[in-house]
């Protein structure tokens, strides 16, 4: 009766904190849409929306992480149940980053739009953020299944999201050289296109925890970057951004 009742309170601590953790997944998971839309549309009030829900994003992290710790001390969970706990870590740290990149983007905005905007470049921006948000509901969505193959699925798309900072950096540089006034507004734009390849790290990262969780060991492959920014800087001639005429 004894262990029956302690495993029962474990389990009931296991599920508030993974209820939490799913809860903060939607908040990042909003986050990253408002703050897109937020760029794309020029819109200062909802940038500032993005910078205070924050915030909660920071609060419910640190609530994951002391419920965690307190399962460690208390429970003493071995194995499965173990591994399921540092996941648990693992993961709120992964979100609080991402939430911290879709409040730098909100940041950004705000200077952003005192500038002349760049023809097609938040549109682009938006399709990428949009694309990281679908990895992430995935990530997590494979998570509350223990679905190692959806979780597989969306380290492998991380690619995409490289590929299409790539695009993006090469065509910032192309701004930058055809009219110097672009420089200040590209610069910009190049850091939110970088925080948004970086969200897709994150979230990578959670998938490869899913993966971790249901199999017991970390993805037999390494996983390859796809960006090239660093190693290539030969811009080709530009051309016109989807939205640009």
């Amino acid at each position: 009766m004894v262990e029956q009742h302690i495993a029962s309170a474990y389990d009931r601590d296991l599920e508030a904190v993974q209820a939490r953790i799913m809860k903060m997944g939607g908040l990042v998971e909003q986050s990253i849409l408002d703050a897109s839309e937020a760029l794309e549309a020029r819109d200062e009030e909802m940038a500032e929306q993005v910078r205070k829900a924050d915030l909660v994003i920071d609060e419910l992290e640190e609530l994951i992480q002391d419920e965690a710790a307190r399962i460690i001390a208390l429970r003493q969970p071995a194995a499965t149940d173990l591994r399921i706990v540092l996941s648990i870590l693992k993961i709120a740290g992964n979100l609080e980053r991402i939430g911290d990149y879709a409040k730098n983007m909100a940041k950004r905005t705000s200077v952003l739009v005192q500038m002349q905007p760049i023809a097609g470049a938040h549109t682009a921006l938006r399709r990428m953020a949009r694309e990281v948000e679908a990895m992430l509901r995935d990530a997590l969505d494979a998570y509350i299944q223990r679905d190692a193959v959806l979780a597989q699925d969306v380290i492998d798309r991380d690619r995409d999201i490289d590929q299409m900072y790539n695009a993006l950096f090469r065509e910032f540089l192309t701004f930058m050289m055809e009219d110097p006034r672009n420089i200040t507004a590209c610069m910009h734009l190049h850091f939110i296109a970088k925080n948004t390849e970086r969200m897709g790290d994150h979230v990578t990262s959670i998938a490869e925890q899913v993966v971790y969780l249901v199999t017991g060991s970390a993805p037999e492959e390494a996983r390859q970057k796809g960006d090239k920014t660093s190693t290539d800087l030969n811009v080709a001639p530009r051309a016109p951004m989807s939205g640009e005429e």
